[in-house]
């Protein structure tokens, strides 16, 4: 299906856009869910539309993938502005364009869009009724970005004049030449502990209180959304470790809440249908949002 293409908000000389999946509104209003695209907050595009989402949109769902500004040239907090106006225009403009019920939204993410669906958990209002996070994490402050990461050190070097070279200073967002090979700049992050500073502009070690309304761990109340949390226990990117932090802290909070942890699975593990434990973990996540949404 072809999406419709439009966009949602433009700042700064650049224009965000969303793509919209879905029949044309028959006057009924439909559940909707909100995709967040991964790419650690330096790459990536709404076009990253995840397969599975296909059968939710046979069930007369809207789907809505969106992009948002990307890092570094865009800091975190003007990111998470971004997410909060992405919503904002879903349940605006989504009824009579797109037949969405504003009350009946979920969130899908993947990696930094995972961590995204949970900051979405904390900023967008109405809350969602349910969040699907792949892969995700709710703590920006932990050694895992802040040190130099083992498993990315062992790939070749990239120096800081490298790793300038792929990113610039003007906004953008979505797919674009200057966005297909923004993966050195990540690289040279991890390798060196630089990401917090790099996205956020606020340094983990000596401005913790700065990053602290980032951390969806750190901001979860009684009136979180029900949270569906997967993640590969043989993950080298995001650790396995933040969702189970994520889960104790929804646990505390008496949010209703799921972690499913997938043996042996590696970022981005969703891709390997073919193993009856992702495909299990697939259908359970759409169960999930079809109950809460």
């Amino acid at each position: 299906m072809e999406p419709l293409t439009v966009i949602y908000k433009q700042v700064e000389g650049c224009a965000i856009r969303a793509d919209v999946y879905g029949a044309p509104p028959n006057g009924l209003p439909r559940p909707a869910i909100v995709q967040i695209h991964g790419g650690a907050l330096i790459m990536g595009s709404r076009e990253w539309l995840a397969p599975y989402l296909h059968s939710i949109l046979e069930d007369g769902w809207v789907v809505i993938s969106i992009d948002y500004r990307l890092a570094p040239e865009t800091k975190l907090p003007m990111i998470i502005q971004d997410l909060r106006d992405a919503f904002r225009w879903v349940r605006e403009e989504g009824p009579a364009r797109f037949g969405i019920d504003p009350l009946r939204i979920g969130v899908v993410g993947h990696s930094a869009g995972g961590y995204l669906t949970l900051m979405a958990g904390c900023v967008a209002l109405p809350r969602p009724k349910a969040l699907v996070s792949f892969y995700g994490y709710g703590d920006l402050i932990g050694d895992w970005l802040s040190k130099p990461d083992p498993f990315y050190r062992t790939f070749a070097s990239v120096s800081e004049e490298q790793a300038r070279g792929v990113v610039g200073e003007a906004p953008l967002s979505g797919v674009t030449e200057e966005t297909r090979d923004r993966g050195s700049f990540y690289l040279y992050c991890r390798q060196n502990g630089a990401w917090p500073v790099e996205v956020s502009g606020f340094d983990p070690l000596t401005q913790p209180e700065a990053l602290a309304p980032y951390c969806p761990v750190r901001q979860v109340t009684a009136d979180f959304p029900p949270a569906l949390l997967l993640h590969g226990d043989a993950d080298t990117d995001v650790p396995h470790a933040q969702s189970v932090l994520m889960a104790d802290a929804l646990a505390r909070a008496g949010v209703e809440h799921e972690l499913i942890t997938i043996p042996g699975g590696a970022h981005g593990f969703d891709g390997e249908t073919d193993k009856p434990t992702v495909s299990d973990a697939l259908a359970r996540a759409g169960a999930f949002m079809r109950k809460h949404v």
